[in-house]
C-alpha cells in the first residue's frame, strides 16, 4: 500500500513544490491565532474529497483508485512554526487510495487511506452518498453526501472532520461533469499544551470531471474549503 503511495508522492515532487517535513511535533510553539491557521488549513487539506461524480454506481459497481490531491497552504509561517521550522513550501500533496462500493436503493460507500509524505500521519476517511436522484439519459443525477475523517500518527495533534455536501452531475459520451456545495465541521487539538481546542464551520464548493478512458478512469477535481483551494487527480477504474 505504501509502494503505491510513495509512486504518487514521486508525481508531485516532480510536478512542484510541498512540505519537507510535517511531523506536527512543536504545536507549543503556537500562540492561539497561529494555532487556529492552523487547523483551517488542515480543515482543507484533511477533509473528504469526493473525486467521483453524483450518479450511483449500482450494487455491483465499484470504484477504486489511487489519488493526489495538493491543498495550496494558507498559512504556511503557523505550518512552519508548527513543524519545528521545518522548511515548509506552498503547496501540501496528500495521496491517497480509495475504493467505493455501490449497494441497492442508489447508495454508495467509499473509504480512503492516506500517510502524508515526510511525517508519521495517516489520514483515514470514509463517506456515505445517497443518490436522491440517479439520473438517466435525459435528466442529471443529483446526490446527498456524508463523509469523516481523522488522522493517527500525530502524538500532539488530534483532529477529525464531519462534512456533508449535495452534488450534481450529467454524463456526456466519455465525460462526467460534476459540481457541489456543502460544509465542513473539524476539531483540531492540542494534546499536551495550553491552548484551546478549535471547532471549525468551513463552507466547500468543488467541482470535477470523470472521464471514461476505457480501460481505465481518470477524475479530475477542484475543491474550496474555506476559502482555501485543492487540486486532486484519481486514476483507477470505475464500473
Amino acid at each position: 500500500m505504501k509502494r503505491l503511495l510513495g509512486a504518487a508522492v514521486l508525481m508531485m515532487l516532480s510536478a512542484g513544490s510541498w512540505a519537507s517535513s510535517f511531523n506536527l511535533n512543536s504545536i507549543a510553539q503556537l500562540n492561539q491565532s497561529e494555532f487556529h491557521q492552523l487547523a483551517e488549513d488542515l480543515g482543507a487539506a484533511f477533509s473528504y474529497k469526493p473525486l467521483a461524480p453524483a450518479d450511483t454506481l449500482g450494487p455491483l459497481g465499484f470504484d477504486v483508485g489511487a489519488a493526489l490531491t495538493g491543498t495550496s497552504l494558507a498559512n504556511t509561517d503557523a505550518v512552519q512554526k508548527a513543524v519545528g521550522g521545518s522548511t515548509v513550501f506552498s503547496t501540501l500533496p496528500v495521496p491517497s487510495l480509495r475504493a467505493i462500493k455501490g449497494l441497492p436503493l442508489n447508495i454508495d460507500v467509499g473509504v480512503m487511506y492516506s500517510h502524508i509524505p515526510s511525517s508519521p500521519i495517516n489520514l483515514y476517511g470514509g463517506e456515505l452518498k445517497w443518490a436522491i436522484l440517479p439520473g438517466d439519459i435525459a435528466l442529471p443525477a443529483i446526490a446527498l453526501r456524508a463523509a469523516v475523517t481523522t488522522i493517527s500518527g500525530a502524538s500532539q495533534v488530534g483532529f477529525e472532520t464531519v462534512s456533508a455536501d449535495v452534488s450534481i452531475s450529467k454524463g456526456f459520451l466519455l465525460a462526467t461533469p460534476y459540481v457541489g456545495v456543502g460544509t465542513v465541521h473539524s476539531r483540531t487539538a492540542a494534546d499536551g499544551t495550553t491552548l484551546q481546542q478549535v471547532n471549525l464551520n468551513q463552507g466547500k464548493v468543488f467541482g470535477g470531471v470523470s472521464l471514461n478512458l476505457g480501460l481505465g478512469n481518470l477524475d479530475l477535481e477542484a475543491d474550496s474549503t474555506g476559502g482555501i483551494h485543492s487540486y486532486s487527480a484519481k486514476v483507477g477504474f470505475r464500473f
